[in-house]
């Protein structure tokens, strides 16, 4: 891994620290909050591809983890991984891989759409069959129940896949850090 390699993760990493600035929104139900944070596991597999995506996310989550006060409301440590929300948060950094992985193997061929799916396959279909099940077990709910509080964070995580993709396809064309990869 290159130093280049290295300061694209740790700037991803400081990048989903920076979206916790923006203020949560809690819904009544579920204790998860509705976060820009989410939009970087997007973001990152985008950019940087599966493994630098991956790695940058894992980064954050580690640092979370030991501490750091790098989620909304400058919470940190492991209680914040051992919560609700913390399925998600673990999610991230699979969600990023899988991303990236999706636009590095669309690269040649990378749109909006393209990018797009990636994002809802990695960015939402990935993170929350993680997610979900650890709400469940977390908040004391059924997955039944856990599903349907999900359900109202769809919504906001489309226009984030849409803000993802159009981020993509902008940065392929100006400065793109993704090799196009074969199956």
């Amino acid at each position: 891994m290159s130093s280049r390699d290295l300061v694209y993760i740790a700037l991803f990493a400081a990048i989903t620290a920076a979206l916790a600035l923006f203020p949560p929104f809690m819904l009544p139900v579920g204790g998860v909050p509705i976060t820009a944070q989410s939009l970087a596991p997007m973001l990152a597999g985008c950019i940087l591809g599966a493994r630098r995506g991956g790695l940058a996310l894992l980064l954050f989550i580690v640092l979370v983890a030991i501490g750091l006060p790098l989620m909304p409301g400058g919470r940190g440590g492991f209680g914040v991984i051992m919560s609700p929300s913390g399925g998600f948060i673990l999610a991230w950094a699979v969600g990023a891989f899988v991303v990236g992985y999706l636009v590095e193997r669309s690269w040649g061929r990378l749109n909006l759409v393209t990018a797009g799916l990636a994002c809802v396959v990695g960015g939402i279909l990935v993170v929350y069959l993680i997610g979900i099940p650890w709400m469940a077990a977390f908040a004391g709910i059924s997955l039944a129940k856990a599903t349907a509080v999900s359900a109202a964070y769809v919504p906001g995580d489309l226009i984030k896949v849409a803000v993802a993709a159009a981020v993509a396809v902008t940065v392929k064309k100006s400065y793109p850090l993704i090799e196009a990869k074969t199956a």
